[in-house]
């Protein structure tokens, strides 16, 4: 079963190398032949064909722009590192999204590590569209306990080392809509307390009373399914105006190598729209998170982190269900600085029947953003934020938070 696990995992990170390397049959003719009058014409000559091809695009060029990393956050203290952005087209037809890829890693005050490969791939045509991430994790966290009225007092430090695989393939049904297929695979090993059963300190740690026995072993998670996306983003890294809409189905099933049987359902909006002109953008997102079966705490939906209602701890709060929605106004200042507000809502429970407005945790704060490529909209953000459940800090990104 681990071996089928490897398998498909390889399978789906196949097409990804094979959309930047190599273009299709169809790609090569998908090109109209147009006349061409020939230069000393003859009652007998026929007209010779060729090959159109749109003049090169100096924006087309690949960019590869290494960056330095360093930042601090609630969840890491201060971390350092470094990242690669490469951004590229495939043809040279513009009106065909750019594709872009990340490769970096860092290292933390706290003794974290970091490692990422991600990518999103529009193939010629906008045929196809491919994405995926690959995630390498081994830090300790702070854990409260499962629940949406979790304890600050409650903070227990645990540890564990995890490594993430995410690849969704999808085809083309009708501009910008796709559908395709998912597959995700996680393996959590390591999974340790940071201090002891009794601690003067910082009292009970909650991985003894919160987890089950069967948590605290290691285990894999493997799962596939139905992915839909509607995309008619102008820009994917940082968007100006544009819709998003993201339909996810992932089923957890021992026959794909799970330890754990269980569903996952995820539904992501967005929403773009310039006010006025592209100087100020107004950015919103509404998505959930639902799950059935038997979950282990790890793949739980939380609420926080440096992309969902910043200025909540990651994993503050956590459940087998989840809703949120964030909105944001982004502003341009000057030279390549931008400025941006932002406020959100949230709520995780056990059942979705068990939500309700007096348990509804909010999140909201300000920050910056510099552009160190123009021509890609390649953002750095710096982001302060505060929220419920006694929560604050600064937050690092690369590109917008949705």
């Amino acid at each position: 079963m681990r071996t089928l696990t490897l398998l498909l995992a390889a399978l789906w990170l196949a097409p990804a190398a094979f959309a930047q390397t190599t273009p299709t049959a169809s790609d090569s003719a998908a090109a109209a032949p147009v006349p061409v009058t020939p230069t000393a014409p003859t009652p007998t000559a026929a007209p010779a064909l060729t090959t159109a091809q749109p003049p090169k695009n100096p924006e087309d060029k690949p960019s590869f722009i290494p960056a330095p990393v360093v930042f601090y956050e609630p969840e890491t203290g201060f971390a350092a590192g470094a990242t690669f952005l490469p951004t590229w087209r495939h043809g040279r037809d513009t009106t065909v999204r750019k594709s872009n890829g990340r490769l970096g890693g860092w290292f933390s005050q706290k003794k974290q590590l970091n490692l990422q490969l991600s990518h999103t791939i529009f193939t010629r045509q906008e045929r196809y569209l491919l994405i995926g991430d690959i995630q390498y994790f081994d830090y300790p966290i702070f854990f409260y306990g499962i629940g949406n009225d979790t304890r600050k007092e409650a903070e227990s430090e645990i540890a564990y080392k995890l490594l993430t695989i995410t690849q969704r393939a999808l085809k083309s049904i009708h501009r910008y809509t796709f559908v395709g297929l998912q597959y995700r695979f996680t393996d959590l090993r390591s999974l340790r307390p940071k201090l002891e059963l009794n601690n003067e300190e910082t009292g009970p740690n909650l991985y003894y009373s919160e987890l089950t026995p069967r948590e605290k072993d290691p285990f894999r998670i493997s799962g596939a399914g139905p992915t839909f996306i509607y995309d008619s983003r102008d820009v994917i890294l940082s968007t100006y105006k544009g819709a998003y809409l993201d339909l996810q189905t992932l089923f957890n099933l021992k026959g794909l190598g799970s330890d754990y049987t269980f569903t996952r359902y995820v539904v992501d909006g967005r929403y773009f729209q310039p006010l006025g002109s592209n100087r100020t953008i107004w950015a919103s997102q509404v998505i959930g998170t639902f799950h059935n079966g038997t979950v282990p705490f790890r793949e739980l939906a939380n609420l926080g982190g440096v992309s969902l209602l910043r200025g909540i701890y990651e994993g503050r709060f956590r459940d087998r269900q989840l809703l949120a929605a964030q909105t944001e106004i982004r502003h341009h200042l000057f030279w390549r600085l931008n400025g941006a507000v932002f406020a959100g809502v949230g709520q995780v429970a056990p059942h979705l029947q068990d939500m309700s407005f007096s348990g509804i945790k909010l999140a909201g704060g300000a920050g910056v953003r510099f552009q160190f490529n123009r021509r890609d909209r390649l953002n750095i953000r710096f982001d302060y934020g505060v929220g419920s459940g006694g929560s604050s800090g600064l937050y690092f990104g690369v590109n917008e938070a949705f």
